[in-house]
């Protein structure tokens, strides 16, 4: 059975997929530039996808799987080739997922990240957050930054992630890469032991609970740079979600130990560029003192307006100015911009004084005319 996983896995490799679903009862599919295409028309059945999830799992973690419903774990193909893989079991039966873990650590440069994201890897403590939906290049981002520090800074870094995704070797840095269920039992454990291993650096997979987030911000707050990823959207939602987690009497502690250690919110979303592939729209918060007056004065209605303000001065950037960037560089389409943006109304007549401007430079009547386009109906 594993020699038949190996076959999809090259299969999506081949067509420079991202992700690998296997299902029971149904036709295996590969996502290819955020397409989910079908490969061949086999149904998978249980008893097969069964058998995968015993070849590739040990006994222990096969156990697991069947007790728990549900298991992380990583998969190597060959020396270039790793996955993430998530098993669980849904009503038809078994399900799989595998993500491609690139071993080449792309750099900022070459992921064309703002330069605002470099400053924020050289900061030399606080919380930075990255985040977006599943899928949306969180891990890769994460990746570049720790491969920047680790190539330009002498410290140690600490990861402790659920599973390892991307190996890092040691270059400037010292770098101790830590999974859960397989380096340590919990993220809680790993972090209260990291902060009595002499970090600089700390990453957390993910920020999942109470005890995970009030070490995060304790880490921060004894002056480490600690990075983490949660799921949500733009940088408002994200301050929200953290406090949100807490018991409504702890919330205003929170918030104001939140305002005083966030150095910056990444917020991702993938969009299809002019050539089928696909490009990161990033929204990007930076700690400044009227971001830190908002957050702990409960005023993040205010913070998208300071967050366009501050890009001239401080490098921050809007969804939309991140999406109006891309659109002038050519990369993404009239389309596209308005299917993504945070406002398509004001999107619109950003759009539409752009157009003016190539027209009153060109003298030449624009292709399109942007009262013609349709607004999404979640305007």
């Amino acid at each position: 059975m594993e020699n038949r996983l190996k076959f999809y896995l090259k299969n999506l490799l081949h067509n420079n997929g991202s992700d690998l679903h296997l299902k029971s009862g149904a036709v295996i599919r590969l996502r290819v530039n955020g397409d989910l295409l079908k490969l061949g028309d086999k149904f998978m059945t249980h008893k097969e996808l069964d058998g995968i999830a015993r070849a590739i799992l040990t006994e222990k973690q096969y156990k697991d799987l069947t007790f728990r419903k549900e298991l992380d774990t990583t998969y190597i193909l060959d020396e270039n080739s790793r996955f993430r893989v998530n098993f669980f079991y849904q009503i038809d039966g078994l399900s799989a997922v595998l993500r491609v873990i690139p071993v080449k650590i792309l750099t900022l440069e070459e992921l064309q990240l703002p330069y605002i994201i470099q400053e924020l890897s050289e900061m030399h403590r606080g919380l930075v957050l990255v985040t977006g939906v599943t899928g949306s290049g969180k891990s890769t981002t994460l990746a570049a930054m720790l491969n920047h520090i680790n190539s330009t800074k002498k410290k140690h870094i600490i990861t402790v992630e659920d599973p390892v995704e991307f190996v890092h070797k040691d270059k400037e840095s010292l770098i101790s890469q830590r999974g859960v269920g397989q380096d340590t039992l919990s993220f809680a454990n790993a972090l209260k032991g990291a902060l009595r291993e002499d970090p600089d650096v700390i990453l957390i997979g993910e920020m999942r609970d109470l005890e995970t987030i009030e070490i995060a911000l304790h880490a921060a707050n004894t002056g480490h740079l600690v990075f983490s990823t949660l799921h949500t959207l733009d940088a408002k939602e994200t301050i929200n979600r953290v406090i949100g987690m807490f018991p409504k009497e702890e919330q205003n502690r929170i918030r104001i130990t939140l305002a005083s250690v966030l150095s910056g919110v990444v917020c991702q979303r993938l969009v299809k560029t002019v050539d089928g592939k696909r490009a990161a729209a990033i929204e990007v918060m930076k700690q400044t003192p009227r971001i830190v007056d908002l957050i702990a004065q409960n005023r993040d209605y205010e913070l998208l307006d300071t967050i366009e303000e501050g890009k001239e001065i401080y490098g921050s950037q809007s969804f939309d100015q991140a999406l109006l960037e891309l659109y002038k560089n050519g990369r993404v389409d009239i389309d596209v911009v308005l299917e993504h943006s945070t406002n398509p109304s004001d999107m619109k007549l950003k759009l539409q004084n752009l157009m003016a401007e190539k027209e009153e430079k060109s003298n030449v009547k624009p292709d399109v005319d942007i009262f013609d386009l349709k607004i999404s109906a979640d305007e």
